[in-house]
């Protein structure tokens, strides 16, 4: 009984550093409690370094907001005036414009006549003007620009 009295004392010595309130209480509970406890006790020790850790990344993270964010310069290919092919006049005008232009002003007329379809929103139903365009009846708007493209030089 002597050697486990002595075990006891032992295991508290090396915590006291860790805690410094908690270990007296402690200490009094471990003398009457078998010496199977005291490795739980290890385990609070390793749980404690863990937010330590945590700590280091938050440094990290403000250092990289620093950095000032660089600007994006507008690529002068969209900037270029195209001319519409005479079927493209008929919906967006003659005269010539870049290519962000046609697109927005196609959009323009499929809205103002109402030309997107009203379930799938997606879609556009091509009218007279727009089926001399598209070469179909009903166009994805993903596939609208792959098809602009023919009509504009």
């Amino acid at each position: 009984m002597a050697t486990a009295k002595k075990a006891a004392k032992k295991v508290p010595a090396k915590k006291a550093p860790a805690k410094k309130a908690a270990p007296a209480k402690k200490v009094v509970a471990k003398k009457a409690a078998p010496a199977k406890k005291a490795a739980p006790a290890k385990k609070v020790v390793a749980k404690k370094a863990a937010p330590a850790k945590k700590a280091a990344p938050a440094k990290k993270v403000a250092a990289k907001k620093a950095a000032p964010a660089k600007k994006r310069t507008p690529n002068a290919a969209f900037m270029k005036a195209l001319t519409p092919s005479p079927a493209l006049a008929a919906v967006v005008g003659s005269a010539p414009l870049p290519r962000t232009e046609v697109v927005s002003k196609l959009w323009a007329y499929i809205k103002k006549n109402k030309l997107q379809d009203s379930v799938n929103k997606r879609m556009v139903n091509a009218d007279a003007k727009l089926k001399e365009i598209f070469g179909k009846a009903q166009v994805s708007m993903f596939e609208m620009a792959g098809l602009i493209g023919k009509h504009v030089k």
